[in-house]
């Protein structure tokens, strides 16, 4: 049996998603963040090192990284299905997206919101203008330009197939959905209707629906 070390309004929600999709038995095992660092429990690092999620164990093997978890769960379970064919097209898109979704798209976001925090963070009266300016300068300076050209590339890859890799939905959708989300929560998408209807697609899913009703709340659905 699967297990799944799941965090609230984390990545392993993606974990849950691609379970449902494939129609493996699994089991939960849920963890609670700090509420005053918001960061994973000490006691997921008993299951690895790092103490951060997703991570599964699955008849005594363990994987972290979303991404690796993807793969080995379709290699195993996905029965030829939700990645394409090797050496086509679509499987070099597959392969792409696989790693652009923490490699390329997540860091801009996980900036963003570390200046969100910074901003509401208690501190001396005097040192909050200045924390906020500097927070306004990096914003302005790195993050904005770099989601703004991320957002408008991904616009542009769904305008031109229906999904990530292809015509048909992979894990690479899987994969992608949780940068997409957290975009949609720190930017509006007012300009990116291919990115507002991939996530209305994937939210209207029933495996996704269940997975959520699983997992537990989900605040970026």
């Amino acid at each position: 049996m699967i297990t799944v070390h799941h965090l609230d309004d984390s990545r392993s929600q993606r974990v849950l998603w691609m379970l449902e999709e494939l129609g493996v038995p699994y089991e939960i095992q849920h963890y609670k963040r700090d509420p005053k660092t918001m960061l994973a429990p000490v006691e997921l690092r008993r299951v690895h090192p790092l103490g951060k999620v997703p991570v599964i164990t699955d008849d005594g093997v363990t994987v972290a990284e979303s991404g690796a978890i993807l793969e080995y769960l379709v290699e195993r379970y996905g029965q030829e299905r939700w990645r394409p064919a090797a050496g086509t097209p679509d499987a070099l898109r597959f392969t792409y997206w696989m790693h652009y979704a923490e490699g390329s798209a997540t860091p801009p976001l996980l900036v963003k919101l570390i200046l969100d925090r910074i901003r509401e963070a208690p501190m001396p009266f005097i040192a909050k203008p200045i924390a906020r300016r500097i927070a306004d300068q990096v914003e302005q300076a790195y993050v904005e330009p770099n989601v703004s050209r991320m957002l408008d590339f991904m616009e542009g890859e769904l305008a031109l197939r229906t999904w990530f890799a292809g015509d048909e939905i992979s894990a690479a959708d899987v994969q992608m959905s949780f940068p997409i989300e957290a975009a949609a929560q720190r930017f509006a998408l007012d300009r990116h209707p291919k990115l507002r209807a991939f996530l209305q697609r994937i939210h209207a899913r029933p495996a996704y629906r269940r997975a959520i009703e699983r997992g537990g709340p989900y605040r970026y659905a």
